[in-house]
């Protein structure tokens, strides 16, 4: 397979895993409905979502330099169909939860195998190129989730999304089974867990990365995991939340295309961040003064912008020095920055304040670039 037909795959597996999570999101109304539990209880399947994501991260990342990318994605993507199937056939919401939580470990495959074929093929400069190409490609999934997810719910309900993913998983599963490489071309030297993540535990470029993966993804996911309710309060309907994911995901794509086109014309990976964080910030504040008001999906549109700009060069270079052990050392960034991801959603999920968590995340991020040295970044 050659690189193209390689990163339109790949393009493919990233996506699923937002998706998933967006794709969910008009469902939590109609989950906290159909089981009779609150709006707070409800929020949390995305923040289990998380939690359970960052195991699998480094399950599959594990795995994948144990026996390869090809057989990791597959069996990962069997993984979350069987959860969706036991979603489909549950009459309690601990049953659900334990299939979301499930599906949550097979999908992070789409995540951290994904990332580790891409860094087998890419390097450098050219990495941060095909991040920056893959967050414009991205964009499309909140859009895509959203819009769809809300259609589903408005006509079959939480199980017309389950169904909906389960099809999603087959048809990938199908794919990678006929067109996915193995691009582990040579055998690793076996690289210990234990003293990888030590390594990683005494880097602080590593932490800074987590650290800012997870500031920027819960900005973002906190509008999933709260709007529904945002737009219940405000008596907009389901719909209407669906339809913002559109809004938002030109935010996003437009965000990847500056960064790009920023990479292109010489700026540091360190300074786009910064940016990024600052615009943020003001998206936050925007969110916050505007939030009795729907017009604050317009001030949501920096905060997807910032996330477009500031992943993909954090993506790019946070593993650079661990060339040796790609698909460990992805898999324990994973594990880190997705239990602070799915912390600060728990916790957004139970402050239930958009603004704030939005004007934090943002605000913490552009701390982390006072210090921070280009040559880590």
């Amino acid at each position: 397979m050659n690189n193209r037909h390689l990163l339109l795959l790949a393009i493919a597996l990233l996506m699923f895993p937002q998706i998933a999570q967006t794709l969910y999101s008009p469902a939590l109304g109609d989950i906290g409905r159909a089981f009779d539990v609150g709006p707070q209880v409800a929020a949390q399947t995305l923040s289990v979502y998380f939690l359970a994501f960052a195991f699998g991260v480094v399950t599959w990342g594990r795995v994948c330099d144990r026996i390869g990318r090809r057989p990791s994605m597959l069996a990962g993507l069997a993984l979350y169909a069987l959860a969706c199937v036991i979603g489909l056939s549950a009459h309690s919401f601990n049953t659900l939860l334990m299939a979301q939580a499930l599906a949550a470990f097979g999908a992070a495959v789409g995540s951290v195998v994904t990332q580790t074929l891409l860094r087998d093929r890419f390097q450098g400069a050219e990495l941060a190129q095909v991040f920056s190409l893959v967050g414009m490609a991205l964009a499309a999934s909140p859009a895509l989730g959203l819009f769809s997810g809300a259609g589903l719910v408005e006509d079959f309900g939480y199980r017309g999304v389950l169904a909906a993913l389960l099809l999603i998983a087959v048809a990938l599963w199908s794919w990678s089974w006929c067109a996915l490489p193995e691009t582990r071309t040579t055998e690793l030297a076996s690289a210990g867990l234990l003293e990888t993540l030590a390594r990683m535990l005494g880097d602080l470029g590593i932490w800074r990365s987590a650290l800012w993966i997870a500031l920027f993804n819960v900005a973002l996911f906190s509008y999933y995991s709260l709007g529904p309710f945002l737009f219940e309060r405000l008596g907009l309907s389901g719909a209407a939340f669906g339809y913002s994911g559109v809004i938002l995901a030109l935010g996003s794509g437009f965000g990847a295309w500056l960064n790009q086109r920023s990479l292109r014309r010489g700026c540091h990976a360190l300074q786009l961040i910064r940016l990024a964080a600052v615009i943020g910030l003001l998206g936050g504040l925007g969110v916050w003064l505007m939030q009795d008001s729907g017009a604050f999906v317009l001030a949501m549109l920096l905060v997807v912008l910032a996330f477009g700009m500031a992943i993909p060069n954090i993506l790019g270079s946070a593993l650079a020095n661990y060339s040796d052990r790609l698909g460990t050392a992805g898999a324990l960034l994973g594990l880190i920055y997705y239990l602070l991801i799915g912390a600060g959603l728990m916790l957004a999920g139970w402050t239930q304040a958009l603004g704030e968590t939005l004007i934090a995340c943002n605000g913490v991020a552009l701390l982390l670039t006072i210090k921070a040295d280009k040559s880590i970044v």
